[in-house]
């Protein structure tokens, strides 16, 4: 009995450095992972890895992670000929394989969510329109027009959508035509438009949600490059 109990104790005791040394791992290879990872070649500001699992170890042995989320800060994307700033962009990359000496990685999938401000999305408007969160899943556009040799400016409620997979697309619900001819047009030069939006290499636009903070949009991709 006493021998038991102390088999017992020692499987506890050596459970717990295995843990120990587990989860010093995973935080060790988190904050190597934080400094690698390129997501694509895509630059940004900020990089932090959060990787899950356990064992951690069995992972390393095997090359190959079950669960990365990774959280991005300042993308530089692409918006049609524009470059745009994505603030925030928070992926889940699974079943990542480890190739060669450490030194490169792909995601068989990944999904996420993008924010890019308003303030972003006026920076990189190509119609000179201001783009602001117009309430209840709609958007603000205001865009100014001349008009019988003087300046018209109208402040639109937009309905954001995704064409393609790749283009998202603003379109007021309507426009004050003011009773003159041809008004409506025009405002509508500058307020709606469309931009394909490149958050990440390989990566298709799923949906796009106005939020009070700024457009959210839901990305997709597979077989990712992460680095190397």
């Amino acid at each position: 009995m006493r021998a038991l109990r102390i088999l017992l104790v020692l499987a506890v005791v050596l459970g717990g450095i295995f843990v120990g040394v587990d989860r010093l791992a995973v935080a060790y290879a988190e904050s190597e992972a934080a400094g690698r990872v390129k997501l694509s070649g895509a630059r940004s500001e900020s990089i932090e890895v959060d990787i899950k699992g356990f064992p951690f170890l069995t992972q390393v042995a095997a090359k190959r992670l079950d669960e990365v989320d990774v959280r991005a800060t300042g993308i530089q994307a692409q918006a049609g000929d524009r470059k745009i700033r994505v603030g925030e962009l928070n992926v889940t990359l699974r079943d990542v394989t480890v190739t060669g000496d450490w030194t490169g990685a792909r995601a068989g999938s990944a999904h996420g969510t993008a924010l890019i401000s308003y303030a972003d999305l006026t920076a990189a408007s190509e119609r000179e329109a201001t783009v602001a969160y117009g309430g209840d899943g709609k958007v603000k556009v205001t865009g100014s027009v001349k008009v019988l040799g003087r300046s018209l400016t109208r402040t639109v409620l937009s309905t954001v959508s995704v064409v393609n997979g790749d283009t998202i697309r603003f379109h007021a619900d309507e426009v004050p035509g003011e009773g003159i001819p041809g008004v409506e047009d025009l405002v509508r030069t500058r307020t709606d438009f469309e931009s394909t939006l490149r958050v990440l290499p390989g990566m298709k636009v799923e949906k796009v949600e106005p939020r009070p903070e700024g457009l959210a949009v839901a990305v997709t991709g597979t077989d990712m490059a992460l680095a190397g």
